[in-house]
């Protein structure tokens, strides 16, 4: 091999490993700042726009520092490559945002193309504040009704202040679903939202007599009260009819002593025959929570003692759901997203049902209903007789059944049941 075929090899890996290197450097550079731009798009990094900044900031050092160098040093050369840096950036920005773009329209048909009745309502004011209805001037005299609008003031003060301090609901997002046990009365422009075992069977014979249905709440059955889908319930709007009367109707709730209508449902459900109770959850219950059980107690469900319901309604793995009837009232119907304008309660029904019926205009003669839907011959579910079922549990069990109701005891300002409760 001559001189001359070793000084063209030389020169040819020479020249090879020099453009390598350059190569090399150029895809160093354009792949820094790319990669910074995907961790800002990670929660907690900072934005763009501080990015861009620095990177403004950082020109704008360098030409500062140009006007000092001796023309002998490469400034162009260092500007020109901030200046690529500074484009990649803008180019990358535009190609991120064209992505999320065309991506969303494509969420956002998707969406539109899936839309279902369970979607949620984002309600951000439903207070009925400006068809509430007030004592008529020739009423405010009058002791015994601005005695009972103070109360209803108090009663909505403490469940207002109650859902502040221990319930987080500052999106205020309501579905379907919050809504799903409230009746609609169109005419008299009535909410109610129903919770059993606190008169709501005749609250709905008082319903339907206000929306024409019937003239007096005693020729309404008791099948047809719960059965005959006489009455509309609020989901059964679309979103622009659920948000109108949310903001328009005037919204009510009865309520009742925890512990008192957790009896009064036992002692329906299972004291009683019935065709669901019994075989759905009576059997569940025997069979997780009774100690040789009978193969007939497991056949038919009957004979649920207090005890093993109240075992059930504790147990986190319950062998079966829950159900209305013994449910929070918090739940049922979401008092702290449902700004309701009037709180009743069963113990003072006969006066606040009336009341309420005064406030809304309804006709003079129907009055709030007095007799017993159910079992009328049974005498009703009071202190006393609630005070007996439950001493027939221990007092870790009592304590467990208040802590389970305890948002319902606090909302609704009633008084611990048994002395020895914390």
């Amino acid at each position: 091999i001559n001189l001359r075929t070793v000084i063209m090899r030389l020169t040819c890996m020479f020249s090879f490993i020099l453009l390598f290197g350059a190569v090399g450097l150029v895809v160093f550079i354009h792949l820094q700042d790319p990669e910074e731009i995907v961790h800002q798009q990670t929660p907690g990094y900072n934005n763009q726009d501080t990015r861009l900044r620095k990177n403004t900031a950082d020109r704008a050092a360098t030409v500062k520092q140009s006007n000092s160098l001796e023309p002998s040093e490469s400034v162009p050369t260092k500007l020109q490559s901030t200046d690529r840096r500074q484009s990649s950036i803008m180019f990358a920005m535009k190609d991120q945002q064209k992505s999320e773009e065309i991506n969303s329209i494509k969420l956002h048909k998707r969406r539109r193309r899936f839309i279902i009745k369970k979607s949620p309502i984002l309600i951000s004011m439903n207070s009925s504040i400006l068809n509430l209805p007030t004592l008529k001037y020739e009423d405010r005299n009058n002791s015994k009704w601005k005695s009972l609008y103070q109360i209803q003031g108090e009663r909505k003060r403490i469940m207002r202040e109650t859902c502040s301090k221990y319930k987080s609901n500052n999106r205020r997002i309501i579905t379907p679903y919050h809504v799903s046990r409230i009746f609609v009365e169109d005419k008299y422009r009535v909410l109610y939202c129903e919770v059993p075992k606190a008169g709501c069977s005749n609250w709905k014979r008082v319903l339907m007599v206000l929306n024409g249905l019937a003239s007096s709440t005693k020729d309404i059955q008791h099948n047809t009260v719960h059965y005959g889908n006489y009455l509309k319930r609020l989901d059964g709007f679309d979103h622009k009819g659920i948000y109108h009367r949310l903001n328009t109707y005037t919204k009510m709730l009865f309520i009742r002593e925890p512990f008192e209508k957790l009896v009064s449902a036992f002692r329906d459900k299972f004291e009683h025959p019935n065709n669901y109770y019994h075989p759905v959850f009576g059997k569940a219950i025997i069979s997780r929570y009774r100690v040789n059980a009978t193969k007939e107690a497991l056949r038919t469900g009957s004979g649920v003692k207090f005890k093993e319901f109240i075992q059930y309604l504790l147990d986190v793995h319950r062998p079966v759901g829950m159900d209305i009837h013994w449910d929070h009232v918090n739940r049922l119907c979401s008092p702290c997203l449902i700004d309701y304008d009037f709180v009743g309660k069963f113990e003072s029904m006969e006066e606040d049902a009336n009341f309420f019926l005064h406030l809304i205009g309804a006709p003079q003669n129907l009055t709030f209903p007095k007799f017993k839907d159910r079992h009328s011959n049974e005498e009703r579910t009071t202190t006393k007789i609630t005070q007996q079922y439950f001493a027939q549990l221990s007092p870790s069990q009592r304590q467990q059944s208040y802590d389970f109701y305890y948002m319902d005891y606090l909302m609704f300002n009633y008084s611990k049941p048994f002395e020895d409760l914390y």
